[in-house]
């Protein structure tokens, strides 16, 4: 056993005690962070327009701060954006997050000199909790590394401009740098392809223990390795142990990943977003992220179902009940207020607060009023796959409405199968919709009511999604494939990669 793993067990220990310790006073620690975050930003622009003096409640805040997001919040953001001091947060930022919106263009998202080491403590507890849960810590001693977005920087007004996990690599702590790989200069690559293949080259020979990114860029990882040496990842790397991964829900890739290495392995999931590093698996046991209570945020809730009320019910943490489908809302020390990340959360522990992300607000299909959202299509298909041994590489679903054989609207599934796929997939999509309608009642309805007739798969030809993302200039990075459009943009585009 290496030095650093010894030394990583005690430390450890002590961060899952003191965890364990704000757990039991999460409701505190939350009241405490939304009176600190008003107190601290009452001077700002936002917090002089909002009244932040007088806000004394929760019911205060609700009263004065609304609900917004990021092109509601656009005007203050520009102010920042533009080099102005004060405005949602004291001072200027230190960064911004540079992401891809979908109606605001290029998204800024303010990261403060507060709210940076959250992004890297998260992270860092989150395999601190693994080893104390485990013991296992040899992947200390090894190389790990993080598929992820260039580090280079721009410069806006003064303000330093990246992508979230290229900014988090100037912050990756000095005792973890010699074990880190790809190269500072491989990270730089633009090229996603062409970065695969030279990380490859680079740790094709190396002893990796740790690998981390989102599950289907690193299956091309993967990929790539076997098609080189021919071997799989297991032969390749003998001591890999860990998958830390997170933005995607793992198991529609789990079976074709584990293939790839050859054997079942640990994974930590994270809930990181540019707006704030929400949550982490704490647990290889218990079902669930943790909240990440005492990170500089105080997080609201708003029952899905109700999001685009005129006036939805709107919760914080101590109002939350389980099982419930929520829009997530953030307030931070980087000057986010009553931001609407566009996530769907669901709590299954209360005692700690856990909670699985179960969508995207805007990613559902509700084409006749059925509402159904990307947790209960992941569960209907991948229950079926594993139980017949099916390989699913990829997929996405949208409504058709009018059936090209005249008969009833349906929803369309575009499926890419690995090595096993469905021997009968008239079989196959009617167990799937047959799960579907008892995840959702609402779908159930329409199915017997003869409103819709149940959904059809189309069963795509091999990298049609990895085809389909290069061509929409999304291929790698923190660029995921959204499982559900309410309307026929990307369906019409993959149309012609049908088998």
């Amino acid at each position: 056993m290496g030095i650093k793993s010894l030394l990583s067990k005690p430390l450890a220990w002590y961060t899952a005690r003191q965890i364990k310790k704000w757990n039991t006073q999460a409701v505190d620690l939350q009241q405490k962070w939304m009176q600190q975050l008003i107190s601290e930003a009452k001077g700002t622009l936002f917090g002089l327009e909002h009244g932040f003096t007088s806000i004394q409640t929760y019911d205060d805040f609700k009263n004065k701060v609304p609900v917004r997001d990021y092109e509601q919040l656009k005007p203050y953001i520009e102010k920042v954006v533009h080099g102005d001091r004060n405005i949602l947060w004291p001072g200027k930022p230190l960064y911004f997050a540079k992401t891809s919106g979908t109606t605001s263009g290029v998204k800024y998202i303010p990261i403060s000199k507060e709210s940076m080491p959250a992004h890297i403590n998260a992270a860092r507890n989150a395999l601190l909790l693994y080893i104390a849960e485990t013991d296992k810590a040899d992947f200390v001693n090894g190389k790990m590394i993080f598929l992820q977005g260039s580090p280079e920087m721009q410069e806006k007004n003064g303000v330093h401009v990246g992508r979230l996990s290229g900014i988090v690599a100037h912050h990756v702590p000095d005792y973890l740098q010699r074990n880190r790989m790809p190269s500072w200069e491989t990270n730089c690559i633009d090229d996603w392809e062409e970065k695969v293949d030279a990380i490859v080259e680079e740790t094709v020979n190396e002893n990796m223990t740790l690998i981390s990114g989102i599950p289907p860029w690193v299956q091309m990882y993967f990929d790539r390795l076997t098609a080189k040496t021919g071997k799989k990842i297991k032969d390749i790397f003998p001591n890999f142990g860990l998958f830390v991964y997170g933005g995607v829900n793992f198991e529609p890739y789990r079976a074709k990943l584990e293939a790839s290495i050859g054997c079942k392995i640990d994974s930590i999931e994270t809930y990181p977003a540019s707006e704030g590093f929400i949550a982490f698996q704490d647990s290889q046991t218990e079902k669930g992220l943790l909240l990440n209570v005492d990170a500089g945020m105080f997080y609201e809730f708003i029952p899905a179902d109700e999001y685009y009320n005129e006036n939805p019910t709107r919760i914080w943490l101590k109002d939350v009940e389980l099982d419930k489908n929520y829009a997530i809302i953030l307030n931070t020390n980087a000057g986010l207020w009553g931001y609407s990340i566009g996530d769907t959360v669901k709590f299954v522990s209360k005692n700690p607060y856990r909670l699985v992300v179960s969508g995207r607000i805007k990613h559902f299909i509700s084409a006749f009023g059925e509402h159904v959202i990307g947790e209960e299509v992941e569960h209907a298909l991948m229950t079926v796959a594993k139980a017949e041994n099916i390989d699913v590489v990829e997929f996405t679903v949208a409504p058709q409405v009018n059936d090209p054989d005249g008969r009833l609207p349906f929803h369309e599934w575009f499926v890419e199968f690995g090595a096993h796929r469905p021997q009968n997939m008239d079989e196959f999509r009617l167990k799937v919709d047959a799960l579907l309608q008892k995840k959702n009642v609402y779908y159930y309805d329409l199915i017997e009511g003869n409103v819709l007739q149940p959904l059809k798969i189309r069963e795509m030809r091999k990298d049609a999604f990895i085809d389909y993302m290069r061509s929409q200039g999304k291929l790698g990075g923190q660029n995921k494939m959204p499982r559900l459009s309410n309307d026929r943009k990307i369906a019409d585009e993959l149309a012609g990669l049908i088998k």
